[in-house]
């Protein structure tokens, strides 16, 4: 901590384009360690070859994205903001992409001129060690001090605890269970919790669907990396006649008994180990059957450690059951079934989370009424699941899925929330001219992306539709000493996106019509006990438990 703090000052004030070329020079150096990074996937993680090579390329293309978005931080290429980068971030990732995922975090906070320090997860330490290897030659090609990178391997006790509490740490960038991010939240009530969680998948499958490419994009979404993947398709849902198709169930069973489970170490495996034995919810998918329930595929464990255990496909899930609502990661496939489209939706819509889905169906107005309803961050069509790319389809989710702002890892927002905005020079002061300036800027952001499905990256082989939707709800808290400016603000623009809104205020702010007047312990009680619903949106200063229940419970 005093390392990253001494070099802090030098860093924030470094200019944005001048990082931007470090990012740059992180992606040769990256590109660079190629073969040990893949080795050590393959030895460290159990990843296959195939599954190790596309998460180095990730890598890569994270350092050339963040090289971009950081450049977008200079004064003046943002209309009416001026950036400022703001405290250290502490990087939590996980085990299951040992290097793309770090690696972006890591980059996305050094783009945004915080030092970082990467703390990897236990099963995994050396993939990031190698990955750190690289930036910091990187660094040294540039003349950055190491020390703006730091890896810590912290054990999992007080010192990991000390490690996210300290208050010199401004963000906790975590990729992990949405048990973890209520329990950093709680540690501290001012701390920034940024995190993508779990999954629970479903691939839903119509009549008109290509059935050839749907069973090839089932299979691959659900067993890629042996379903260690919080993006993996869990539960494929079946409409109509699809679920009555001998065809279409003979093709599965084939596909999945087709691949060969083995050490990653064979070419030849497609389907690698575990990272770390089964045990829970994970060994009771693949050793049980919850009623109604019956094996079409059975797993079996090929080795005395539990790590090795060939694909599963499960079919007669129930709606409601265990397996339709439990996050298991690992090889195994749920089968349910329903009479239309509106009924598979509501089967997928009805977990917690919501991180991505697919559907595979030929019909415009499936396709047009699947895209309207569905509840998830990553939305894809006659396609698999799973391998988001950097821009072109950032990753993240919605409901139980997200912790944070929300702003997509990959995407052109996620640099931008890592750090303090305030209002750059060409904006007015006084209160009316605010007001003028930040509304005809909302409406020419709305009008020209808000409300407009656009595609970046362009590609003529596929789309990569971006586009935004309006929360379900959302709540104004307005603290004590907030300008009515400022609330002003977030109402009218609600209201162009077409989102429903309540208003808290504390006691004594003025101003603020139809609203719930509560002090910030009561407020706080309504989030904990389920009385507020959708997003919550804070103008002014507001006391801890505010902030501790709002990381904890609302996205």
């Amino acid at each position: 901590m005093a390392r990253a703090l001494a070099v802090a000052p030098t860093w924030a004030a470094t200019e944005p384009d001048t990082r931007a070329a470090m990012l740059r020079r992180a992606a040769v150096r990256l590109e660079d360690a190629r073969g040990d990074l893949v080795a050590t996937m393959v030895a460290e993680a159990g990843k296959t070859v195939g599954e190790a090579d596309p998460e180095v390329s990730e890598a890569v293309d994270f350092a050339r994205y963040y090289a971009e978005r950081a450049a977008d931080l200079a004064d003046g290429r943002v209309p009416g903001a001026r950036f400022h980068p703001e405290g250290l971030t502490v990087v939590t990732p996980p085990w299951n992409f040992p290097v793309a995922i770090p690696v972006g975090s890591v980059l996305a906070a050094l783009g945004a001129g915080s030092p970082v320090l990467a703390k990897p997860a236990p099963p995994t330490p050396r993939c990031l060690a190698v990955a750190a290897a690289a930036i910091h030659r990187a660094m040294d090609d540039v003349g950055v001090p190491r020390d703006v990178l730091q890896v810590l391997q912290a054990p999992e006790d007080d010192v990991g605890r000390r490690l996210v509490t300290h208050p010199a740490v401004a963000r906790v960038l975590l990729t992990g269970s949405i048990e973890t991010a209520r329990l950093f939240s709680g540690w501290r009530p001012d701390l920034e919790v940024l995190a993508e969680t779990s999954g629970k998948n479903a691939l839903v499958v119509t009549p008109s669907a290509d059935l050839d490419l749907a069973v090839a994009d089932a299979v691959r979404s659900a067993f890629g990396h042996a379903g260690q993947k919080c993006s993996a398709a869990s539960l494929l849902v079946l409409v109509g006649s699809v679920g009555r198709s001998p065809r279409f169930a003979r093709q599965l069973v084939d596909a999945v008994r087709s691949l060969r489970t083995g050490w990653p170490t064979d070419l030849a495996t497609t389907v690698g180990p575990l990272t770390e034995p089964a045990s829970g919810k994970l060994l009771r998918a693949l050793t049980a059957l919850e009623p109604g329930e019956r094996w079409v595929v059975r797993p079996r464990r090929l080795d005395d450690d539990g790590r090795l255990w060939t694909p599963g496909v499960k079919d007669g899930v129930a709606p409601g059951s265990w397996f339709h609502h439990t996050e298991v990661f690992g090889p195994v496939l749920g089968i349910m079934r329903a009479d239309s489209l509106d009924e598979a939706l509501d089967l997928q819509n009805a977990v917690a989370f919501g991180l991505t889905g697919g559907l595979h169906s030929l019909d415009e107005a499936e396709i047009e009424r699947w895209l309207a309803r569905v509840q998830v961050g990553n939305a894809y069509v006659n396609r698999h699941i799973t391998g988001a790319v950097v821009q072109r389809q950032p990753f993240g989710g919605w409901k139980a899925s997200v912790v944070g702002p929300g702003a997509k890892a990959g995407g052109p927002h996620y640099v931008a929330g890592l750090g303090r905005w305030s209002d750059g020079p060409d904006v007015p002061a006084d209160d009316d001219g605010w007001l003028a300036w930040a509304d005809a800027d909302d409406a020419r952001w709305w009008a020209e992306r808000g409300a407009v499905e656009h595609d970046p990256s362009g590609l003529t082989v596929e789309s990569n539709v971006l586009r935004y939707r309006p929360v379900d709800a959302l709540t104004v808290r307005v603290g004590s000493g907030a300008r009515e400016r400022e609330v002003t603000r977030v109402l009218r623009a609600a209201a162009r996106a077409g989102v429903p809104v309540r208003v808290s205020r504390a006691p004594g702010v003025a101003g603020v019509d139809a609203a719930v007047e509560e002090d910030d312990a009561a407020f706080a009680a309504r989030v904990r006990d389920g009385g507020v619903r959708g997003r919550i949106r804070v103008v002014g200063p507001v006391g801890g438990s505010v902030q501790r229940r709002g990381h904890a419970s609302v996205r």
